[in-house]
């Protein structure tokens, strides 16, 4: 009995430092179909990516089950449609599975990957299931550093709402919830019965490599994730790939410096197939490589006005006629005007009208946490916002300024990652110097360990702020104490944002909570 369990303890000793996880390598070939993977189980089937295509599957009957470290909303909504979730994660979990899937986030040492490769499982990267549930759809993918989320949900809104025939009923793969006109609150992952699937591409880890849509949307190419890219050519280059994959169409935001660099890098073939969208004028950007060119014109918010405005110049090429489209927006800030302007146009290519998608676009309330009012007391209002890079922060704080122009501005920062906060230290020190007061609090490690990064903490960004009495900043590692202490700094008439990509999300009661035991006359939405 002893020998037997030395000889069980040694074999899964040696399969477990046989195990490999690549998330770029596919496994799965075009003709496959969901209704071919048999009983297929999740590993933090919790997460947002995970539980959104969980759901899918299960639209789609396959039989589906999950683990994840604790109970969440998002276990708690899969387990109302009747998918099983267990709260550890051990062998025994994956016995009766023929598909394993795992994220970026898994180890090769989980004891469901060891299990699961001893049973002779298929293992799946989360990336590999997204794209099968391209294959039979007419595939719209949503890559860049920001803005995926917002301009994915855009585009999934305006063919749910205005679609009609194929367009009607898409299938929808988000990271994050949406806000539904009638103030209910849409989940990110729907298998529709029209034939579109919109989809957020990850960069993150190099798996957007296996997608090969109809049509790509890449907001922008601006470095992130070098953990895993290392520099900012080699992003730069899984960009660039990325668009070879497309096999009609590559929408692409030229505004940003990154992007512009990988349309130049093309070869002309993969050039023509782009269109650059941008606030500039052509001669203003220079050489496009042969893309075909639309302006975002007269792009402006009046202070309180609550709307974003600003006109599509669309070239013949792609409507027949020149037009210019006005459109008029729900969502702040110029960022959302390039969103939706991508969003747009994708809608235009499927064969929508474009007055049509301009309209439906202006009835989009926005992704949950981006520029989601949360409440207001006495006058001081509170938004939650999902801005974790610095330049989703610098666009986030813009349009609150002219949103708010006359208000304080409070920001509670929650930092994402040990390793962004280490490479972005001074980026994010002067983005929150567009706020008036801010604290940044303990950082949310999510696959990272603080023992791997034990010199960065909050005061690795306030210690790179300017210091010269524009603004106020500190670090309070708990997250709790810090949002008490900036609601009880707010006067009527400011505004305070909780932003973050982490946890963050919760301290938006806390601090309204505090706010009407100080203030009352407290108005939650």
């Amino acid at each position: 009995m002893l020998h037997g369990t030395a000889e069980h303890r040694a074999r899964s000793l040696k399969v477990k430092e046989s195990i490999v996880l690549d998330p770029t390598v596919a496994q799965f070939g075009e003709d496959l179909r969901a209704a071919d993977l048999g009983n297929t189980h999740f590993i933090g089937i919790g997460g947002a990516g995970m539980s959104v295509l969980a759901e899918m599957l299960h639209e789609q009957g396959v039989p589906v089950d999950g683990s994840d470290r604790e109970p969440g909303a998002k276990t708690e909504r899969l387990e109302s449609l009747g998918i099983p979730v267990q709260f550890t994660q051990r062998a025994e979990n994956v016995q009766d599975a023929q598909v394993v899937v795992y994220s970026s986030a898994i180890k090769p040492d989980n004891p469901e990957i060891v299990a699961a490769v001893a049973n002779g499982a298929q293992l799946v990267h989360r990336s590999d299931i997204l794209a099968l549930l391209m294959n039979g759809k007419h595939a719209v993918t949503v890559a860049g550093a920001h803005g995926k989320t917002t301009t994915s949900s855009l585009l999934a809104h305006i063919l749910m709402h205005d679609g009609t025939g194929e367009l009607a009923d898409p299938s929808y793969a988000i990271g994050g919830s949406i806000q539904g006109p009638d103030g209910t609150t849409l989940d990110g992952g729907h298998a529709g019965k029209g034939t579109v699937l919109v989809a957020e591409a990850d960069e993150s880890d190099g798996s957007f490599a296996k997608y090969h849509p109809d049509i790509e949307i890449i907001t922008n190419a601006e470095a992130d994730h070098l953990d895993h890219y290392h520099t900012e050519e080699n992003y730069h280059a899984a960009f660039a790939d990325h668009v070879t994959h497309a096999r009609r169409a590559v929408i692409m935001c030229v505004d940003d410096a990154g992007a512009l660099a990988v349309l130049r890098s093309l070869a002309p073939e993969d050039a023509r197939k782009v269109i650059a969208y941008s606030t500039h004028t052509a001669d203003e950007l220079g050489d496009l490589n042969g893309a075909t060119f639309v302006h975002i014109a007269s792009e402006h918010e009046s202070a309180n006005s609550g709307t974003e405005n600003f006109v599509i110049d669309i070239p013949a090429a792609l409507v027949g006629a020149d037009v210019a489209l006005p459109v008029s927006l729900r969502i702040p800030g110029l960022h959302n005007a390039r969103n939706a302007t991508a969003a747009i146009l994708a809608a235009v290519l499927l064969g929508m009208d474009a007055e049509r998608a301009a309209v439906a676009a202006g009835t989009f309330l926005g992704a949950n946490r981006r520029f989601q009012i949360r409440g207001t007391v006495s006058d001081i209002t509170v938004v939650d916002d999902y801005a974790h890079h610095p330049t989703e922060i610098t666009a986030l704080l813009k349009a609150a300024r002219r949103r708010y122009p006359d208000s304080q501005l409070h920001v509670l920062f929650q930092p994402h990652l040990f390793s962004r906060t280490q490479f972005f230290a001074q980026e994010f020190a002067d983005a929150l110097s567009l706020a008036d007061d801010v604290i940044v609090t303990g950082i949310f490690p999510a696959r990272e360990k603080q023992s791997d990064f034990p010199q960065v903490t909050p005061n690795t960004i306030v210690d790179n702020a300017h210091g010269d009495g524009s603004y106020e900043i500190e670090a309070v590692d708990d997250m709790s104490l810090a949002a008490q202490m900036l609601a009880m700094r707010a006067q009527p008439g400011d505004v305070i944002f909780t932003v973050g990509a982490g946890d963050i999300t919760r301290m938006g009661p806390v601090i309204l909570h505090v706010l009407e035991a100080h203030y009352g006359n407290a108005r939650q939405d």
